[in-house]
């Protein structure tokens, strides 16, 4: 299958073939054509996989179908949970709307309101926001998503992970005259995500397709045991210094770490950049513009880039601090061998992180290969999970009797 088997309007293939994309994904293929028939969508989309042209496709060609007739406000909305997801699906989309004359925005938080207000005194084709600082508007009155015709949900579990469940219910009500829904979840399990869609869409398509191994993400995963910090911290020197690790991002779990951690490469020669929550969306901009050009090969994240990061070529992913559940070590890990290209994962466990480790070994149904440094040989053995204790006889008879006397 090819992207001119959809019926998309010429300019948007020549957009897709400037940027090089030629043959469709599977997700692609599976979505596309029911969007285009205007029904409504769930779908299981893992990061890398070519997700956002399946939304963003039947969008723009929506638009060119039915061309504005009156001045006013978003007709297509997408709304996403990071500033970092929202920027790289306003690019993508400006990328493929080149030859079209549309208003495309965008709204986050963490930069200034004036300019964003102005935005939205204009005419919006195609308005990409993240919830927090949408809903802000519209409590002011400076939105009006009456006019809204398309509600695209994208990364729906970290919606929800992240608290924003009610906001976008309230967004997608005043958004009464909608006629399509589209939400994107990278996983379909648990009641949440589930109980979302009943909301949110209508006799919804479950579009849950299992990429073939040329689509798949081939990363390679181990760990290195790590015996403390101070060893942990030179596993790292060591792993970043080798040739093959071209672009790596180092995850940790808060933003004092991030400080303390920066510090210390500096110190060891090892140029970096940081992102963090509590950063201005300029400063974090700043800094990915000097991972995604090169002037460092080293970017050190909270999770709260783990989903916003689309950056080209990154070879490596490196846990520095294991992350608190299994589904955020997937997405981590997602940042590197995007589009099927290969990436390397290397999680650095200590003791404590043993129990997180089998976890993840469950969720991804993948036992994580054990590697040794020669020079950095761990002291101490691999800390064994303890499991759930087993009553012993004496405890079974002592139930037993108490059972009987009742």
């Amino acid at each position: 299958m090819q992207f001119e088997d959809f019926q998309l309007d010429p300019s948007l293939l020549e957009s897709l073939k400037a940027m090089g994309h030629n043959t469709p994904t599977t997700i692609q293929q599976q979505t596309i054509p029911l969007a285009m028939d205007q029904r409504d969508i769930l779908a299981r989309a893992p990061t890398g996989t070519g997700k956002t042209a399946s939304f963003l496709l039947p969008a723009l060609q929506h638009l060119i179908d039915f061309p504005r007739r009156f001045e006013g406000q978003a007709r297509i909305l997408v709304l996403t949970p990071t500033r970092e997801l929202a920027s790289q699906i306003h690019r993508y989309a400006c990328h493929l709307a080149t030859d079209l004359d549309l208003n495309i925005a965008i709204i986050t938080g963490g930069v200034p309101y004036g300019p964003q207000e102005e935005a939205l005194e204009d005419n919006v084709d195609l308005l990409i926001a993240t919830p927090g600082r949408l809903m802000e508007y519209l409590d002011k009155d400076k939105f009006d998503a009456t006019e809204v015709e398309m509600l695209i949900i994208d990364e729906a579990d970290r919606m929800l992970d992240m608290g924003f469940s009610s906001v976008v219910q309230t967004i997608a009500i005043e958004a009464q005259g909608r006629k399509q829904n589209m939400l994107f979840s990278a996983t379909l399990e648990g009641n949440g995500v589930n109980r979302f869609a009943r909301e949110l869409l209508n006799d919804p398509v479950v579009v849950d397709v299992e990429s073939p191994r040329s689509e798949k993400a081939k990363v390679h995963q181990w760990i290195h045991l790590a015996d403390d910090n101070a060893h942990k911290f030179a596993l790292l020197c060591h792993i970043l210094r080798q040739e093959n690790v071209k672009r790596a991002i180092v995850f940790v779990k808060t933003r004092e770490i991030v400080a303390s951690l920066e510090g210390l490469l500096l110190k060891a020669n090892i140029p970096c950049a940081f992102m963090r929550g509590d950063m201005e969306q300029k400063k974090r901009f700043q800094a990915l513009g000097k991972f995604s050009k090169g002037e460092v090969n080293v970017l050190l994240a909270t999770d709260v880039a783990a989903r916003g990061i689309d950056v080209d070529d990154i070879t490596h992913v490196i846990n520095f601090d294991m992350p608190r559940s299994a589904d955020a070590y997937v997405h981590r890990i997602g940042r590197t061998a995007r589009a099927g290209a290969k990436g390397t994962a290397i999680s650095l466990v200590e003791a404590h992180d043993m129990r997180i480790v089998s976890k993840i070994e469950r969720y991804i149904e993948l036992p994580l290969k054990r590697r040794v440094i020669e020079e950095l040989r761990p002291k101490h053995k691999e800390a064994k999970v303890p499991g759930k204790k087993k009553a012993n006889a004496k405890d079974a008879r002592v139930k037993s009797k108490k059972y009987k006397k009742k």
